[in-house]
């Protein structure tokens, strides 16, 4: 399979000769029997665990204990049907997700402790997940992408997701960690696993298709190399047949091509600096694995442009503490650096990401992972804690100014202010209808913001997506236009907030997706005293009335000035831009400055009408990063032209 489709200038699919297949070719080349894989210290490496850091430790027993304390979780029936039901997929997440994370818990403090005090609690989870009916979530539960879910599995037929991929991982290192304390009790606990992995996991893997694993012509994000990553721990940890192993290895090789296809050679992720743990980190992922299979055969990869831009990717989104420049569902808070940022960077020769990464783990609240049920990623996390701790990360960490033109991704900063423009289109994975939309953070902390996106739910991956407020254009940065009728805007997206309680909306014409509602005209540059970009945005906007929207954003160095500036030609509409602010803003009309909190000041000079409302946010994850409610801003302009200045 060397033909690979992808869009030209026009977004039309065309078939052209695929330039190279990186892995799979190192894939041919490496001829087994494969080296012995491993994760971490198993129960048996006494040294290992004795000399484990003390504190460490002592709070991985106290997170044994205090898991054997509590149940195991039981799952339904009716939990697996709550979501064909009612769209919620919380419920079933959360205790499906509690058993591996307690799982962990248990296996950690035995390994510590080793006395047997937590085994018999290990065995009963390993019978527990293996014993479930499926391992895929409900949303997942279908053989075809954008094909309806069954409402229960197939217990015949076994569909391999991130979860069910994760959970073979999990199962894999529970064994590869415990062998030693469980095979006096039974040999057969080994064999479960292993004879349960080959039914639910490899079989399908070798003998079905899954969208994820790619073709060459359709696209892939982060499942590819998150599901390929977790396929591969459990074929590495589980004793198969060395020719079953094979054919997983150049398989897998293979997905992780058309994966990097998808990937500009600047290394953007158009997910989003949070799925960038997903994606980015499980390509580093396989990479290690595959490296430990075959001694060190994948190595050189690591000094290939586009591995190491991909590497630099979170470096780059990130502003200041937890902050970050999003888009798409991504939050603007994402979980901290860890070890495997920190091995990455360590990788690729990036010493700025290894610095975020050692910092991150220092002011961790969550520095043991407990979050995580990824056996392996908890395993690197206490493994590398000592050099970590010890890695220098006094003084500034060097954040690049760049643009990406891969996804359209402008980004300007300095001491003061980190500017970010979203030009590209409105197709990214897990896109918002965000085309043109900015971000500034001042004093690391945000001045106008991106809301990022509530739980998932059942419309959330639907034809209905766009019905879901965080999804639309009007709350983002971007105007909506207004003043048409209903009957000439029936044909068109307008903006509805149905799923946003409280909220009208505004009526008028948004922002469309797809990949034909793009920027256009896009200019650029960053100087050491001045950046700036400037695009044609009429066509995000599915109404030929929008003629034209013009947006140029600068950043004045010298000077210490942002300047937003939209000029609009829209045959009778009205825009009306929208600007998202977490601190509460305050307007004053004799002046015509918006304050935004204590953080500064915009000037918005030729504004005829401003309002403000509050986004309240109830929603459990956007409340991960917003700790208050949300603010939006209605900006009516005078006449053609909008502008924001905002200075130091």
């Amino acid at each position: 399979n060397s033909l690979l489709a992808v869009r030209d200038i026009n977004h039309k699919y065309i078939v052209v000769e695929r330039m190279h297949l990186m892995f799979y070719e190192y894939a041919e080349q490496y001829q087994p029997p494969f080296h012995p894989f491993s994760i971490g210290p198993s129960v048996a490496n006494r040294t290992a665990w004795e000399n484990l850091n003390p504190d460490l430790a002592k709070r991985l027993l106290y997170e044994g204990l205090r898991a054997q304390a509590s149940p195991w979780s039981v799952i339904y029936a009716t939990d697996y049907l709550d979501f064909a039901r009612t769209g919620n997929r919380i419920h079933f997440e959360d205790k499906q997700f509690s058993r591996r994370q307690k799982l962990n818990d248990l296996i950690f403090a035995e390994c510590i402790q080793h006395q047997g005090h937590f085994l018999d609690d290990i065995i009963n989870g390993i019978y527990m997940i293996c014993e479930e009916s499926a391992w895929q979530l409900p949303p997942h539960n279908t053989y075809i992408k954008d094909t309806p879910q069954l409402p229960l599995p197939d217990t015949t037929r076994p569909v391999v997701d991130l979860f069910a991929a994760e959970t073979g991982a999990v199962l894999a290192s529970a064994v590869y960690l415990m062998k030693d304390s469980l095979d006096p009790v039974s040999p057969f606990i080994a064999e479960t696993v292993k004879e349960t992995m080959i039914k639910r996991i490899f079989t399908p893997y070798l003998h079905d298709y899954f969208w994820w694993m790619g073709d060459g012509t359709a696209h892939v994000n982060n499942w590819t190399v998150w599901c390929t990553q977790n396929v591969l721990i459990a074929a590495a940890l589980t004793p198969i047949e060395e020719s079953m192993r094979q054919q997983i290895f150049l398989k897998a090789c293979r997905s992780i091509d058309y994966f990097l296809d998808e990937y500009g050679e600047d290394g953007c992720c158009d997910e989003g600096a949070h799925y960038y743990r997903h994606a980015g980190l499980c390509l580093f992922g396989c990479m290690e694995i595959l490296n430990g299979m075959t001694d060190g055969h994948f190595a050189p990869l690591y000094q290939q442009e586009k591995i190491k831009n991909i590497a630099s990717y979170v470096l780059n989104m990130h502003v200041n503490d937890h902050w970050y420049i999003n888009f798409a569902d991504c939050s603007a808070v994402t979980v901290r650096c860890s070890a495997r940022e920190y091995l990455f960077g360590k990788r690729t020769g990036n010493a700025n990401l290894m610095k975020l990464s050692a910092q991150d783990l220092k002011v961790n609240e969550d520095a043991l992972l407990l979050d995580e049920h990824n056996t392996w990623y908890r395993l690197l996390q206490f493994s590398y804690w000592d050099e970590m701790m010890a890695y220098p990360t006094d003084g500034p960490i060097f954040h690049p100014e760049l643009y990406y033109p891969s996804a359209g991704v402008f980004l300007t900063r300095d001491d003061t202010f980190c500017l970010a423009v979203k030009a590209g289109d409105n197709d990214d994975s897990h896109n918002h209808n965000d085309c043109g939309s900015f971000t500034l953070y001042k004093d690391g902390l945000p001045f106008f913001t991106d809301i990022g996106v509530e739980t998932y739910c059942r419309k959330t991956f639907s034809p209905q997506r766009y019905e879901l407020w965080t999804m639309q254009s009007q709350y983002h940065n971007l105007p909506t236009f207004t003043g048409c009728e209903k009957t000439a805007c029936a044909s068109t997206p307008y903006a509805l907030a149905a799923d946003f309680a409280g909220q009208s909306g505004l009526y008028g014409i948004m922002e469309n997706d797809g990949p034909q509602y793009a920027a256009h005209h896009v200019k650029w540059q960053i100087g050491e005293s001045f950046s700036e970009i400037s695009m044609e945005l009429a066509d995000a906007y599915p109404d030929t009335r929008v003629q034209s929207f013009v947006r140029h954003a600068s950043f004045d160095k010298p000077q210490e000035t942002i300047t937003i500036t939209d000029h609009y030609s829209c045959d009778g509409l009205t825009p009306v831009l929208s600007l998202i602010t977490y601190e509460v803003p305050t307007w004053d009309p004799e002046k015509q400055i918006l304050h935004v909190g204590d953080l500064g000041d915009c000037q918005i000079p030729n504004a005829s009408k401003v309002i403000i409302e509050c986004l309240p946010i109830t929603d459990a994850r956007l409340q991960l990063a917003w700790k208050a409610d949300l603010w939006r801003i209605l900006v009516t302009p005078e006449k053609d032209d909008l502008t924001l200045i905002i200075t130091k």
